[in-house]
């Protein structure tokens, strides 16, 4: 065990036993006497990128003019209530909308590529690349917003980034109109031609974190003699106690009291999925819940875990599968959701895919309330966080990649002003406004980012 290490508990303590190693939470112990609690290159912003396949049905015209996903008004006079992001209401003042821009690297180019839009999507929404059309191994597209970040401010965390999905990936070969699956895999991609895997059980994620049982055996030993990670670090928890004041002792207890819970729901979930009953998803692993609401809901609160403990400020989360007929009961809507995004410019399939929009948006508040509950010295989680939440898709109906579903949320420790509605010119890269997110994380060198032609404010004109 290593703390107390001079008059302040070293940012980077592990407690270590058997079969774990737990990270501690910030603590007040963590922070010299004469050190003011505020934003340092020693505190850098969590990221995290996430991605909702098939576009937004308020990027066609009958959406549009319903204010399906863009407010009426710009500016911080916007109502939100009639369409996809009315759930944001309370916690406006944590985002900004940017609508009408454009993912041009995800249209087609050339004749061959026409009707492979769903197999370009991913690969160029946090790359803002155009992704070369191949069903082999000489994949190429371009190194992702997360992954930037990642390279510049993730290095000193124990694991740099991370990347989570909800449905099926790793389908190997090609999937359509000449492109590689990978290219809809993933949204993360560590260079032009490296993209990365993304985990979809949150039962590895756990373990990732909390090293538990340090081995594949060892994991298997552990959960067959349901013990708990905690069990391996009990004397270490209660000697670290005996240094610390009330407070910090809370928080320990909060810390170590959300990390048992989380392992009591991802054994519920096996249980679950092993006793014999029919499943939803019968081919999905064990740890894997076949509700999505609570598969998503688990894995923003391993987020949260992760950014408690700083074992990582990185995450990509892909909500969606292209071209998926996936069912969303929690939205009210029985249409699976490639078939809801082909409406054919019918008003009502185009509301019916407005509820599924609003459903999935519903899942960023509960994840931003999770990250506001956790104080971190003066300021919260959400104070300290930044997540890009859009498509690389506009109107789905005929595939296209204008006027694309996108805004940012969190505190961003400090960087942006929020309860803001701007509007973009038609035309305007959405790799402007990463570029300006870029600049923002503290990537003030970069110049250009995919297909970027300049920065775009994120301040409302004066």
């Amino acid at each position: 065990m290593n703390y107390l290490t001079g008059k302040s508990l070293p940012r980077r303590t592990f407690l270590r036993g058997a079969g774990a190693t737990i990270a501690l939470p910030f603590l007040d112990a963590m922070v010299p006497a004469s050190v003011l609690a505020k934003p340092t290159a020693d505190d850098p912003t969590r990221l995290v990128a996430i991605e909702i396949v098939h576009g937004a049905a308020g990027s066609n015209k009958y959406g549009r003019s319903q204010y399906l996903w863009t407010p009426e008004k710009e500016g911080t006079d916007f109502d939100l209530s009639r369409g996809a992001l009315s759930s944001l209401e309370p916690v406006r003042d944590y985002v900004t909308i940017v609508s009408d821009c454009d993912v041009e690297p995800a249209e087609a180019r050339t004749a061959r590529e026409i009707g492979g839009d769903h197999f370009r999507s991913s690969a160029a929404f946090l790359t803002q690349s155009y992704p070369k059309q191949t069903e082999s191994s000489d994949v190429f597209a371009g190194t992702s917003f997360d992954q930037m970040y990642a390279q510049r401010f993730g290095q000193d965390t124990p694991i740099p980034s991370m990347q989570l999905c909800i449905e099926t990936v790793d389908q190997a070969g090609g999937c359509a109109y000449g492109y590689a699956c990978v290219y809809t895999d993933t949204i993360s991609w560590a260079s032009p031609t490296e993209p990365l895997p993304m985990t979809r059980d949150p039962r590895i994620v756990f373990d990732q974190l909390f090293g538990a049982g340090g081995t594949p055996e060892g994991r298997v030993a552990r959960q067959k003699a349901r013990q708990s990670v905690l069990d391996f670090i009990g004397s270490e928890v209660s000697r670290l106690k005996t240094s610390l004041d009330a407070e910090d002792v809370r928080r320990m207890d909060r810390y170590m009291t959300d990390i048992r819970e989380m392992e009591r729901r991802i054994e519920r979930i096996v249980e679950r999925n092993t006793s014999g009953e029919l499943r939803e998803l019968p081919d999905a692993p064990s740890g894997v819940p076949d509700s999505f609401d609570e598969h998503v809901k688990i894995m923003f609160d391993l987020q949260a875990l992760a950014f408690q403990s700083d074992m990582t400020r990185v995450f990509s989360f892909k909500l969606g599968r292209d071209a998926s007929s996936r069912v969303y009961p929690d939205s009210g809507e029985a249409t699976a959701f490639h078939p809801a995004s082909h409406h054919g410019n019918d008003p009502e399939r185009v509301e019916i895919l407005g509820r599924i929009n609003r459903y999935h948006v519903s899942l960023v508040p509960y994840f931003m309330e999770k990250l506001r509950s956790i104080q971190e010295d003066d300021r919260t989680l959400l104070d300290k966080t930044m997540i890009l939440y859009g498509s690389p898709m506009g109107d789905p109906n005929i595939h296209n990649h204008k006027r694309v579903p996108f805004f940012v949320a969190g505190g961003a420790n400090g960087a942006l002003e929020h309860n803001l509605h701007l509007r973009a010119q038609p035309g305007t890269p959405l790799a402007n406004v990463m570029l300006t997110l870029l600049h923002k994380l503290g990537m003030d060198d970069l110049e250009s980012f995919g297909n970027s032609t300049g920065a775009f404010s994120l301040s409302q004109a004066v």
